[in-house]
């Protein structure tokens, strides 16, 4: 079983080796937060136990427009703190001479990145990156924040093997909302893959489990196709 450690606590003495939910100082990783430890030869890092998100710049975050303004939209992130994205940060290719509202309007989904946040905790969204776009196929589901890191998986390993077990489109938005677009039958395979990571994330051999889960539900679809 890993080991629950508290924030502050002292996790490793080489600084190369800190990763997520962690913190160095004067050389040593501290535990940014409550949570897991997952501790490699290489590497360390927290996994939180529970908690809201908080924004960091560079976060890929999934949002619903809330409200509309003249010069931008007001969006949900699933934050104590509201989100904005400027018109000025909406993909200038997209536009076409397009209103505010006809761009996005009240209740459309986006896949947006956070761009800045000020020290009032104002957080400004960007859309001009590959991966953003508004949401207007696929399903999106929710799942805690703190979870977000296991589903990812280390260097993404897995995410990348439920995109290539199902054949389908998957974005992790770090605010816990997760986009998923393809076959609907594999997309509801991917949903419930995704909610055994998130209620058994503290658990060891956790990918192998969910790679044979996807192997056995792809089985069945195949043999009701028979």
């Amino acid at each position: 079983m890993r080991k629950i450690v508290m924030p502050g606590d002292l996790i490793a003495k080489n600084p190369r080796a800190a990763g997520y939910g962690t913190y160095v100082e004067k050389g040593k990783v501290y535990a940014k937060f409550l949570g897991l430890l997952d501790k490699t030869d290489t590497s360390v890092r927290v996994i939180p136990l529970k908690g809201r998100y908080i924004p960091s710049s560079g976060d890929v975050v999934i949002g619903i427009v809330r409200e509309v303004t003249a010069n931008g939209w007001i969006v949900d992130v699933y934050s104590p703190y509201q989100a904005f994205l400027p018109v000025l940060e909406y993909p200038e290719n997209a536009m076409r001479n397009k209103k505010v509202n006809e761009l996005l309007d009240i209740g459309d989904a986006i896949i947006g990145k956070v761009l800045s946040i000020d020290p009032k905790m104002k957080v400004t969204l960007t859309m001009k990156d590959k991966v953003c776009k508004p949401v207007r196929v696929g399903r999106i589901v929710a799942i805690n924040p703190a979870r977000v890191p296991r589903v990812i998986g280390k260097k993404g390993s897995m995410i990348k093997m439920l995109k290539s077990e199902l054949g389908i489109q998957i974005v992790v938005g770090q605010n816990g909302l997760i986009w998923i677009n393809g076959d609907r039958r594999k997309v509801s395979i991917a949903e419930e893959a995704i909610y055994i990571i998130e209620e058994e994330a503290h658990t060891e051999g956790l990918t192998d489990r969910i790679t044979e889960f996807i192997k056995k539900k792809k089985g069945e679809l195949e043999n009701a196709e028979t």
